[in-house]
């Protein structure tokens, strides 16, 4: 039943998103409200949604601890898989401006960057909404 509630909610908020914004804003919202909820289900806390660094250069979708482990999590959403799963559009460039976010985010946190980790959530948004979780997608060992 909470469930069908929450499922319920999600439509209203997207319904009530695609009065005041286009159609491509309100999806990777409601991708990224998926997301969320996914991830404290299975254990997450959530700390931060859309960071921005102080320069503005990037945004992290969601910022979560996973037991010691600091995640940047990339919030990937598509209408359907028919190209594929949403992760292939994070690119080299992506990449770079998600670790010189977090690097900064867990310099303002005094985080051990040993302790940090990026993953991926996936959204396919097509009746029956899935999400899919990519752990430690990538690696933030790289200088940028």
């Amino acid at each position: 039943m909470l469930q069908l509630l929450l499922r319920l909610a999600d439509l209203a908020r997207h319904r009530a998103r695609l009065k005041l914004w286009s159609p491509e804003q309100a999806s990777g919202r409601r991708g990224e409200d998926l997301a969320h909820r996914f991830l404290r289900e299975r254990g997450f806390q959530v700390i931060a949604r859309n960071y921005r660094p102080r320069g503005g250069d990037g945004e992290i979708d969601l910022v979560c601890r996973d037991g010691a482990k600091l995640v940047f999590v990339e919030v990937k959403s598509r209408r359907s898989d028919e190209y594929g799963e949403p992760d292939r559009a994070i690119d080299g460039a992506k990449r770079k401006a998600l670790i010189r976010s977090a690097r900064e985010y867990a310099r303002r946190a005094q985080a051990d960057w040993e302790q940090v980790r990026f993953d991926v959530v996936n959204v396919v948004l097509g009746p029956p909404p899935v999400v899919s979780h990519v752990p430690a997608a990538f690696s933030g060992r790289g200088r940028t």
